[in-house]
């Protein structure tokens, strides 16, 4: 790994890491049930973006596979906590 790629991948996760904990404190402090679904869904894009980074830096299959099942998951959970905002049931 180049000197280059090693230092975008630590900035890449500082910035990451920074948009992480700004993220954590919307989901305390927002002022409606919406705001904090919303800091939800961005932490767990936050957190697939992590891992295809750090499996770029540790060159492993493994980081991938992980963003893959956060992915999935955080869709499926950010649609059930939007349709309980909406109607108040997530199952019809």
């Amino acid at each position: 790994m180049t000197g280059l790629l090693a230092n975008a991948i630590l900035a890449s996760l500082a910035i990451l890491g920074l948009a992480m904990i700004l993220t954590v404190v919307r989901l305390f402090v927002g002022p409606s049930a919406q705001d904090r679904v919303l800091a939800l869904d961005y932490l767990y894009l936050l957190g697939m973006l992590s891992m295809l980074v750090l499996g770029i830096r540790y060159a492993s299959d493994t980081y991938f596979e992980a963003a893959l099942l956060i992915a999935l998951l955080g869709f499926t959970s950010s649609f059930a906590l939007a349709r309980f905002l909406l109607r108040g049931e997530v199952i019809e």
